[in-house]
């Protein structure tokens, strides 16, 4: 199944690699989340963050993702992680975002580096996409996003310690699925 995840998630990155690649993307797709509205604010208060500049989603049915990034604790790299997530409904195409977890305290943040963190179908987080015109809100929260990653706004508010929020790359995807991330951190800069 991994095996299949990584081909959907690879598919979909080939297939919005259009824009060009730059030096750093993790620098790029920070600037993005600073210039998005309550991303930009919460980069300043939050305790620690993981950032993902590019994860790769497709589906036919049966889907899932994977991306690479890097976990900050105040400002500076204190790991790496992974994310991959499969997913089952009804789904068509591929999709590239950057995605942004901010964690609200050390508490937090040492319950995403426990072993196989998982955020489940009903993800325990303020989820704000960026470049659709659709908000996610979880157990309660909401939360409102506009734009493009170009000029995306979005507002948001912590659930549980963490808040998600997603800046669509490119692509196109058609989905009414259930779907659950799971991540695996490995310390070390």
């Amino acid at each position: 199944m991994r095996h299949f995840i990584l081909a959907l998630a690879g598919a979909a990155l080939l297939g919005t690699a259009a824009t060009p690649a730059h030096a750093d993307s993790y620098s790029n797709a920070l600037a993005n989340f600073r210039k998005a509205g309550a991303s930009a604010k919460m980069l300043d208060t939050a305790y620690a963050y993981a950032l993902f500049p590019t994860i790769g989603k497709g589906g036919i049915g049966i889907g899932g993702a994977y991306g690479k990034g890097r976990v900050y604790e105040h400002g500076k790299v204190i790991g790496t992680t992974t994310l991959t997530q499969a997913s089952v409904g009804f789904q068509l195409g591929g999709q590239a975002y950057s995605q942004i977890i901010f964690f609200q305290d050390a508490n937090a943040l040492k319950e995403f580096e426990r072993e196989g963190f998982e955020f489940g179908a009903d993800a325990s987080a303020a989820v704000i996409t960026a470049g659709a015109t659709a908000t996610a809100g979880t157990k309660g929260a909401s939360a409102s996003a506009s734009g493009d990653q170009k000029d995306a706004t979005s507002a948001g508010t912590y659930y549980k310690g963490m808040a998600v929020f997603t800046i669509i790359k490119g692509g196109a995807m058609y989905e009414l699925s259930v779907a659950g991330q799971k991540f695996t951190f490995k310390p070390g800069g």
